[in-house]
């Protein structure tokens, strides 16, 4: 498989696992609290990549202390920031307005990108951009232009908004990863986002409305160590590495679609003439954007 379409695949599975974590996100509020959630997903991950790469950390050790800022920055912002800005975004609005302010992140990489290294966009780049976020719309309305007109705003969207900034300053940010193996890169990545967490999660612990997990709260915290934290994270990294943060990003906009598909299999919503179109849009879009790009 060449990089490029390993690049595809990955980001593929990453928008999977992204959209998952939205949906669990939304279904654990009263059951956990946000920064709860973030801290222990962080907590159970770190545990996780430790264990299956010790000897990988090892080798890469030197490297890891010598870069110990830019992992913590890096992982404070990408992990920590963007998720406890999110599960707190769902705490105030809608799963709908989270998916349309999501689909603002690609935009806000090309804008940095260029701002911070001139880096251009092809005129393809920015078409396909704007159809995928028309795919999203479709998605978010449910086709109905109504809807996104009746959307409020309110904190939970302005939160969400500055999730998505601080995403894309993350993904900006990698290009100065160190050069190591990415099992430590993503366990030295994983310990920062559980040190920032920690400071979270005892402002949120010490309020009157702390929310001991329950049944639900545990098992949200386990899958969202597992699928948006292990395997997404890692393969967002991978992604970004083979193509580029510009075109990676791009690959965000398939989270309201696979967000549509699990609501059908899960929650047994109908799939309906406007999924497809909206899922269509938003393949088109990429594709144009991929041929399109500088």
């Amino acid at each position: 498989m060449s990089p490029t379409a390993k690049a595809y695949l990955f980001l593929v599975i990453t928008g999977l696992g992204w959209a998952a974590n939205a949906v669990v996100g939304k279904f654990a509020v009263g059951h956990v609290g946000p920064m709860t959630l973030t801290l222990g997903r962080w907590s159970i991950a770190l545990a996780i990549i430790v264990i299956i790469s010790l000897p990988q950390i090892k080798v890469d050790w030197p490297e890891i202390r010598k870069n110990w800022l830019v992992c913590f920055v890096s992982a404070g912002l990408g992990f920590t920031g963007f998720n406890a800005l999110l599960y707190s975004a769902l705490q105030h609005t809608s799963a709908i307005n989270v998916v349309i302010e999501q689909a603002g992140i690609p935009g806000l990489i090309f804008l940095g990108n260029y701002l911070l290294f001139r880096t251009k966009l092809g005129a393809g780049q920015i078409a396909g951009y704007l159809i995928t976020l028309l795919g999203v719309a479709v998605t978010a309305s449910n086709g109905s232009l109504q809807t996104i007109l009746d959307l409020g705003f309110n904190l939970g969207d302005l939160m969400m908004l500055l999730a998505g900034v601080v995403y894309a300053s993350y993904t900006i940010s990698l290009r100065y990863k160190p050069s190591i193996h990415w099992k430590s890169l993503f366990a030295a990545s994983a310990f920062g986002a559980m040190v920032a967490a920690v400071p979270l999660f005892a402002w949120e612990a010490s309020s009157a409305d702390f929310i001991t997990p329950d049944l639900i709260g545990w098992g949200a915290i386990l899958f969202t160590a597992l699928a948006p934290s292990l395997v997404s994270q890692i393969l967002y990294v991978r992604g970004v590495e083979l193509i580029g943060p510009n075109r990676a990003g791009i690959f965000i906009n398939t989270i309201p679609v696979f967000g549509t598909l699990l609501s059908v299999i899960f929650l047994r919503e109908a799939f309906l003439g406007y999924h497809f179109l909206a899922m269509a849009l938003v393949l088109v879009g990429i594709a144009i954007a991929e041929r399109g790009r500088l």
